[in-house]
This record gives C-alpha cells, sequence and structure tokens, in this order.
C-alpha cells in the first residue's frame, strides 16, 4: 500500500481529528448528555470516519486503476475519474 505511505500524514491527521470526536462521544455518555447531542456527536464521528474511508479508496484508483502515462482523455483515466466522484458522493 504505498498510496498510503505518500498520504500517511494527512491520513493520520484525519486519524488524531476522529480519535477526538470519538474521545467527545465517551465524555458525553459518562456526562449523561442529552441523547440528540450525543447523536449529534456520533454522526459527525461517523462522517469523518467516512471521509477517512473515501480518501483511502481514492488514494488507491489512483495509485492503482488509473494509468498515469495516459491523458486524462483516455476512458480509462475518465472511468477512474468517475468512480473517484462516485464515492465521494456517497461516503462525503
Amino acid at each position: 500500500m504505498s498510496h498510503v505511505a505518500k498520504e500517511k500524514q494527512k491520513l493520520l491527521n484525519r486519524l488524531k481529528r476522529l480519535r477526538g470526536q470519538l474521545e467527545a462521544i465517551e465524555r458525553a455518555v459518562e456526562a449523561d448528555a442529552e441523547c440528540a447531542r450525543v447523536l449529534q456527536q456520533a454522526t459527525a464521528c461517523r462522517g469523518a470516519l467516512d471521509g477517512f474511508i473515501a480518501e483511502v479508496i481514492e488514494d488507491h484508483i489512483r495509485e492503482h486503476m488509473i494509468d498515469p502515462t495516459v491523458g486524462p482523455n483516455d476512458p480509462r483515466t475518465q472511468a477512474g475519474e468517475e468512480l473517484v466522484a462516485i464515492v465521494h458522493a456517497y461516503l462525503t
């Protein structure tokens, strides 16, 4: 997974933010916070995890599926870019 190594710091930063969000949920539950507050934090956390997953999938597509030697008008490049757009539409 060389593409992960290239984007390592960006991914680690996302994970650190995600950890902070999880800890906030834990504190809210421990403090008997209102359900709406806990749910709001949980959905924000889910969104952050979806964003992380989308980044890893996008990096994978760009590294392993799109041939950098062909131009942007190549059908394979266009299909790869369309797949990236679909992933982001569903996960972010």
